[in-house]
């Protein structure tokens, strides 16, 4: 199939037919990569798959604590 660059605001696109994606079952997210000189779509299932593990494995800590007093406003 043969599609052509849109004009999207400041940005290009493509349009990808409902047909296609209805028998891909629409999916929502999709992520791009380059390999050589193709783009390729890889649909990404569940987008937040893994954020939990990766937050519990960084060191997360507040920068400043979460509650203030009005006279530790002046010092930040």
């Amino acid at each position: 199939m043969q599609v052509s660059l849109i004009d999207i605001g400041t940005s290009k696109g493509i349009r990808i037919p409902s047909s296609v994606l209805k028998e891909m079952d629409a999916p929502k997210c999709f992520e791009l990569r380059i390999e050589e000189s193709s783009i390729v779509l890889d649909v990404v299932e569940e987008p937040r798959k893994g954020w939990g593990e990766k937050f519990e494995q960084s060191n997360n800590a507040l920068l400043i604590d979460d509650i203030l007093d009005v006279d530790e406003w002046d010092e930040i």
